[in-house]
């Protein structure tokens, strides 16, 4: 636990001028979100009372909310942690992230203006760069824009929110798939597909390509998942045995 400890105080951040409940909870959903906190990490109201010098009852609040988030679940003789994303989970959120990605990225095809051609053609460049020299990180953040570029150019902001809300549960994973080499290198390769396919307005080659390159992150995704639910119950199981 202390190992995270220090990165999610500097998330909840105290010094800000608001209520302290918004402030805990809005912090450790982040946390969670982000993947500070691990899954099935238990969360300990007095370790995290402590730790920031506060209250538990802010953190217990918070703790309350993230559970009827569906974030956070009881495990009884054990106590409460973050939650796992299921296979079943991921598969919906991908089936519909991919619809509504092809119908943002078909909008932004017809109303791009040159000068957002030029923005994006720029963005490819800089992700290209930055990947053939090992900035991991700054690839994973070109990655994003990209996905916001389109969605700013197809003019469907409601949309983007939307997708942007389901992938709060599994970005940490998808950013792990971008870790190796193979697949970070095909997914800019795929990007520049479908900005070609923007580019001379070929509706169903968009298609294919979102379709493709949000079906191979889901695959990394559900390895990751199944992975994580696998060391998970071994954890579990040692507790349980450990208490017997």
């Amino acid at each position: 636990m202390h190992e995270y400890l220090g990165r999610l105080v500097q998330i909840i951040n105290l010094s800000q001028n608001r209520p302290l409940n918004d402030i805990v909870y809005e912090g450790l959903r982040k946390a969670i979100i982000q993947g500070v906190i691990p899954v099935g990490e238990r969360l300990n109201e007095k370790v995290y009372s402590d730790y920031m010098n506060i209250s538990r009852t802010p953190i217990r609040n918070a703790i309350k909310r993230l559970t009827e988030e569906d974030l956070v679940e009881y495990i009884p003789k054990y106590g409460v942690v973050v939650k796992r994303v299921t296979v079943e989970d991921a598969e919906e959120i991908y089936q519909i992230r991919t619809a509504l990605e092809t119908m943002a990225t078909i909008a932004a095809m017809e109303r791009m203006t040159e000068e957002n051609h030029l923005e994006m053609q720029e963005l490819l460049k800089k992700t290209e760069i930055a990947n053939e020299q090992g900035e991991v990180q700054q690839v994973i953040k070109y990655f994003s824009e990209f996905n916001s570029m389109i969605y700013r150019f197809s003019r469907m902001q409601r949309l983007e929110a939307v997708v942007s809300k389901m992938q709060e549960y599994v970005v940490r994973f998808r950013n792990i798939s971008l870790y190796d080499d193979d697949r970070r290198s095909r997914a800019l390769k795929e990007h520049g597909i479908i900005y070609r396919g923007m580019q001379i307005k070929d509706k169903e080659l968009i298609s294919l390509m979102v379709a493709e390159h949000i079906d191979l992150s889901k695959q990394f995704v559900l390895k990751e998942i199944i992975r994580s639910q696998d060391n998970m119950k071994a954890d579990l199981k040692d507790l349980y045995r450990r208490m017997e």
